[in-house]
């Protein structure tokens, strides 16, 4: 996986989660609390993502074959799709699940020492995992909001991993919270609720991320900067006279086919066509490096009336 995958973010959330999931899961042996084992639920299902991404990762990297000319770079958009379907599927689920059991039975946490230790030790290394990864994106965010950095990121780990991580975070502090009121007011009610609001808040994520993954896995174009910048590097080329019309398709974070039908003056030979063929190709790639598979059609500038 290359640097703008996140490696560094991925192994940090995956060692914190690991830690975090034996924690939790011996916390709820001790107290009973259905806020403790949503949240060991949670850990373990985070866990297996971030496993997900290493491995799409390093499935993306094998090279292209016959039966697929464009290479694997998509395996990245299909694995970070499945990370979305997990979270749903086993953290969201089971979390509403297990909540409103908990409701409907109450019971009273047992032992709160235990809950509320590995619940401050978590936020610890949660926070330190949601640190890495938003340092880790600083470098590909730009001056852009976070909000879009989520929703425009070509790269999906990143954006992932911040989601879980923020989610993770807020889950803790929902949890801290049920097994507080819990404990306060005697009733176990409380820990139910705080359950289900961990299993809300990780149905929100967990359709925030099919979406946006979604949309990476049908196929997105390049930003508008970048094409732009396409656009300008195929018209300096001397034997151009302009782009026609520009198509765009991201085959990986870091692979971008450009497909074009480029203006050329009606006297030019074959070779001089040929040559300016080659020269806007080289300046496209000078331009955007990540453009590794390029057509260019030569044609006549018609003016439509």
């Amino acid at each position: 996986m290359s640097a703008g995958g996140g490696t560094k973010a991925i192994i940090a959330a995956l060692a914190a989660n690991l830690a975090i999931a034996v924690a939790k899961f011996v916390a709820f042996v001790f107290t009973g609390s259905s806020s403790m084992l949503a949240e060991s639920v949670h850990s373990v299902a985070d866990s297996g993502n971030q496993a997900l991404l290493i491995l799409g990762g390093k499935r993306a990297a094998r090279q292209r074959t016959r039966e697929h000319p464009f290479g694997y770079g998509r395996e990245r958009y299909f694995y970070a799709f499945v990370v979305a379907v997990v979270l749903f599927t086993i953290g969201a689920l089971f979390s509403l699940y297990e909540g409103w059991h908990k409701i409907s039975d109450p019971h009273p946490v047992e032992s709160p020492q235990w809950a509320f230790g590995v619940l401050i030790f978590a936020i610890v290394a949660e926070g330190f995992s949601f640190r890495t990864a938003i340092k880790e994106s600083r470098r590909l965010k730009g001056d852009k909001s976070w909000v879009s950095f989520v929703r425009r990121a070509k790269a999906p780990e990143l954006p992932v991993v911040l989601l879980e991580d923020l989610g993770a975070l807020l889950g803790l502090i929902f949890a801290l919270f049920g097994v507080t009121m819990a404990v306060v007011t005697g009733d176990g009610v409380w820990d139910g609720v705080g359950t289900l609001a961990i299993g809300v808040l990780l149905a929100i994520i967990a359709i925030v991320l099919a979406v946006e993954t979604k949309s990476l896995l049908i196929g997105e174009s390049a930003a508008p900067e970048i094409e732009e910048r396409i656009c300008a590097a195929v018209e300096e080329a001397p034997e151009v006279d302009r782009v026609i019309h520009l198509r765009t398709l991201h085959l990986g974070p870091e692979e971008l086919l450009v497909a074009a039908k480029i203006a050329v003056r009606h006297d030019e030979t074959a070779a001089e066509v040929a040559r300016g063929i080659d020269e806007a190709e080289r300046r496209i790639r000078e331009a955007v490096p990540i453009a590794r598979v390029i057509y260019l059609e030569p044609d006549l500038y018609r003016v439509q009336v």
